[in-house]
């Protein structure tokens, strides 16, 4: 049974308690939505100021929408557009401290301000990604960028 902590530590020892959250999640689990589903939920009730948390998958050359918490969100996004296509595209982290100042941005939530994007790679191959999103600008920090990129190793490898 899941517990909600009460996460007192500094930003890093907080990060590593949820990065521990969620391996104890996916043990013993190998369906991919439901550990998907689990792992934005954990994040949603981890993570303050942000508004949307969730999973683009890649499918059929393009990603579309998976596992998440927030407001409804567009389906499908080519590797083209947007943050989540250029994170998936380059499959390489994507931190924009002021969405609107991104080129191609998909404002799929007009109260988002500030955007990460994590690619999720297996064995060399695209699954998806894990994209957060903020209502404040600036949300998003190196020491996030690093733990968010341990998080998805981690639930990668239960992928």
């Amino acid at each position: 049974m899941f517990h909600s902590e009460n996460y007192q530590g500094s930003r890093e020892q907080n990060y590593e308690l949820v990065i521990s959250q969620l391996k104890a999640l996916l043990d013993g689990e190998t369906d991919r939505i439901a550990n998907l589903a689990n792992a934005s939920a954990l994040l949603n009730q981890f993570m303050s100021r942000i508004n949307w948390v969730g999973f683009y998958l890649y499918q059929g050359g393009e990603l579309v929408l998976g596992p998440f918490q927030g407001m409804p969100a567009c389906v499908r996004i080519p590797l083209s557009r947007g943050v989540c296509g250029k994170a998936a595209a380059d499959r390489k982290t994507v931190l924009v401290p002021n969405v609107h100042e991104f080129p191609g941005h998909i404002a799929c939530d007009a109260a988002s301000q500030s955007e990460i994007v994590i690619p999720l790679v297996k064995d060399g191959e695209l699954l998806g990604v894990l994209d957060i999103d903020s209502p404040e600008l600036e949300r998003f920090d190196e020491i996030d960028q690093r733990y968010l990129e341990r998080f998805a190793l981690q639930l990668v490898a239960a992928l």
